[in-house]
């Protein structure tokens, strides 16, 4: 029988988990991986952090559903991957990090760069082992990618470097099975749900990520029942399309007729949501969760039933147990209300006399220009919702922001991996300036591996979301001024095309030009810095707030940023 290194053995089962990609720097523990990756059919992406690899492994692993690598040196090169790789395990990715560690006869000595891995990934992985016996090194590796596949989250594989180079005997494969069984309610519990929903006079549906794949099935239960739709940020891609009974989202990030609509239901049927923020759940409503995970039932707010159950495959079996509704008065008039919500949204959508930039604009040009396909990334902070409120789905497009985890820095790295995957697509990227520069040295990995992604950046020379936050405390904003180069210049001496915005009147020929670029591009668009993004139903201590910032501002000295801001939000409709 032939002799293989662990490390090989490690590599060609990923291979055959589905593993295309793995993403990371080379480092001297790493060495018989990275040797055994270049001899396989896995390619290697050459990142300048390894916070991006893990970025980026976990963007292509969310939208292809497909097991995604990255694998970094002992110490500080695999340690630099975990905010990522908390990114992809509160989103659900299946990401497997090799992290190459000391020879076993160093380790518990506290030698240098000696860092105890299954400790510190222990709490955002759904699996995580050391290799210590060469001959558990195919079992340990196929159940690590088994895991991250099923359970949706991250596998670590710990491998010494003594051990990756030991040869052992190249028995036959294991194999990793993804099964898909399909759980419905029992009957009994099904006509529990009808029995509920049929005492309802306003019937609201919330719909979440467990709604992928159950659109068609989610339009005729609203149809029966003429119920609108709210839904997840999370769920917009699937949700919002195609959909008569949609009234956005909910939520801090939400608009009014989404707000409104759940609030004010006497029924509330949850599906595939696990949405965190109880204060926006309806008080006193009849409320049905399903969920294909039990454990999610009833955990963010009391509900009358729950019921564990495949979106798709529920709605399948529950249509039959309905009677049509005939009462159109409640969905009339959240339908309504999101009519008028995004017209008010898209006040701010336009040029403006003093060519001062609104991202609003800026994302619905980016909306309008944009191939139908788009893939598009968003840094945490004012991006997200930038994105969320006006980017259109239309069942091809896809969004992908930091929603579970909150991070900065995400879109760009997460573009690059889409990019990857999906060499063929545009990928759009909206980076905060304060979110760019944190991780700007893998605009490099853009041109060294050849990907035309497209970067916007939102250069307003602040944190702007933690200036609002401080704001609505009352509390006049502190250190979050940035001072940004160039960045059109910058993008252009690494290899990109470059462009700098600073009006509005140039904006759209501008937005035209940066999508028709072949190769990776950055527009570098200056906006408003005194923008507020409004919640769906403004809280009168955030208004107490607000008023107390203005006062302080006013006595530090800042009457010039008080006057900004009251014109920008409040004079100019």
């Amino acid at each position: 029988m032939s002799k293989k290194t662990v490390a090989q053995l490690v590599v060609e089962t990923l291979q055959k988990a589905g593993t295309k990609h793995c993403y990371g720097i080379v480092g001297d523990t790493l060495n018989y991986v990275t040797e055994a990756i270049h001899k396989s059919d896995i390619k290697w992406i050459h990142v300048r952090h390894e916070e991006v690899g893990a970025f980026a492994a976990g963007a292509e692993a969310y939208l292809t559903g497909t097991l995604t690598a990255c694998a970094g040196s002992c110490g500080p090169g695999s340690l630099h991957f975990i905010n990522g790789l908390f990114e992809s395990h509160r989103n659900g990715a299946p990401v497997v990090l090799i992290a190459s560690q000391l020879a076993t006869s160093s380790l518990n000595t506290d030698f240098p760069q000696e860092v105890d891995f299954k400790a510190v990934y222990s709490s955002c992985s759904v699996f995580c082992e050391q290799i210590s016996n060469p001959l558990e090194a195919q079992r340990i590796t196929a159940l690590a990618a088994q895991t991250a596949i099923n359970k949706k989250g991250v596998a670590v594989i710990i491998l010494p470097v003594d051990i990756s180079q030991i040869k052992v005997d190249d028995n036959p494969a294991i194999h990793t099975y993804h099964p898909s069984p399909v759980i419905t309610p029992s009957d009994e519990e099904l006509q529990s749900i009808s029995q509920l929903l049929a005492k309802g006079k306003k019937i609201g549906i919330y719909a979440g990520l467990g709604c992928q794949n159950a659109h068609d099935e989610l339009i005729a239960i609203a149809k029966k029942l003429k119920a609108p739709i709210a839904h997840t940020s999370r769920a917009k891609d699937f949700v919002e399309y195609d959909n008569p009974y949609n009234v956005g989202m909910t939520g801090m990030l939400g608009i009014e007729s989404g707000f409104h609509m759940v609030k004010n239901c006497d029924t509330l049927l949850l599906l595939g949501a696990d949405f965190a923020w109880s204060q926006f759940y309806p008080d006193n409503a009849t409320i049905i969760q399903i969920d294909k995970e039990a454990s999610h039932l009833g955990r963010r707010h009391p509900i009358t039933l729950g019921a564990l159950g495949d979106i798709k495959a529920t709605l399948n079996k529950l249509l039959p147990l309905l009677s049509e509704k005939e009462d159109v008065s409640f969905l009339d008039h959240h339908t309504q209300m999101h009519t008028k919500t995004i017209a008010k949204l898209d006040k701010k959508a336009q040029r403006t006399p003093s060519g001062q930039i609104h991202p609003q604009y800026l994302v619905e040009l980016l909306d309008q220009y944009a191939s139908e396909d788009a893939a598009f990334t968003a840094d945490g902070g004012s991006a997200m919702v930038w994105i969320l409120r006006h980017i259109k789905a239309n069942g091809k497009r896809r969004t992908l922001t930091s929603l579970k985890h909150g991070t900065m820095a995400n879109a760009m790295p997460q573009a690059l991996g889409i990019q990857k995957a999906f060499p063929n697509r545009q990928v759009i990227s909206l980076s905060g300036d304060g979110g760019l520069t944190m991780l700007l040295g893998d605009l490099l990995t853009a041109v060294q591996e050849k990907l035309p992604v497209k970067i916007v950046v939102l250069n307003n020379s602040s944190l702007n979301f933690v200036e609002l936050e401080q704001k609505v405390e009352g509390l006049v904003n502190n250190y979050t001024d940035l001072q940004n180069p160039d960045l059109a210049k910058l993008a252009e001496v690494i290899g990109f095309y470059g462009k700098k915005v600073t009006h509005s009147d140039d904006l759209e020929s501008a937005v035209k030009e940066f999508l028709d670029q072949k190769g990776p591009a950055l527009l570098d668009v200056h906006t408003s810095p005194y923008e507020l993004v409004m919640p769906p139903q403004i809280e009168t201590g955030q208004v107490l707030g607000m008023a107390m910032y203005t006062v302080k501002a006013t006595l530090a000295g800042r009457t010039e940023d008080v006057t900004g801001l009251l014109i920008d939000n409040f004079v100019k409709k």
